[in-house]
């Protein structure tokens, strides 16, 4: 079993090399059809798995589409990581969507539209309270 210290550099190695592959490396057109970042990777303490997160930009027709583009390139991509990472095994890739910014997103619209009813609440009391 690996330390985490390990664990982290190979999953950081991982997060990186993958970002590259997803800027050049993968060619399928089903890749590009959303924007495509890794924010995450989690690696198995043995090193054998390696579960990547990524976040896509675009319509759910397009999100799909890209999902199915990272399935079919999981085979490349593993192949790649092991000639540009020197693990003695290289781990299993899974990529899995990360909606995690989406939701961040939908909750600081939220409370930005709280906000504003919010301070328009207190303006209609003042100027009511003015009038009085």
């Amino acid at each position: 079993m690996a330390t985490s210290r390990r664990v982290a550099r190979v999953a950081e190695l991982i997060k990186r090399e993958v970002s590259q592959m997803l800027l050049s490396g993968i060619k399928d057109d089903r890749v590009g059809a959303g924007m495509v970042s890794v924010t995450d990777v989690e690696v198995a303490g043995d090193l054998q798995h390696a579960k990547i997160f990524v976040s896509i930009y675009g319509t759910d027709a397009a999100k799909a589409e890209t999902m199915a583009g990272l399935k079919s390139a999981t085979g490349f991509v593993r192949s790649e990581l092991g000639q540009r990472i020197r693990l003695r095994r290289t781990p299993e890739v899974v990529f899995l969507r990360d909606d995690s910014l989406e939701r961040g997103d939908k909750v600081l619209s939220l409370l930005n539209r709280l906000s504003e009813e919010r301070r328009s609440t207190a303006d209609d009391e003042d100027e009511t309270g003015a009038e009085e």
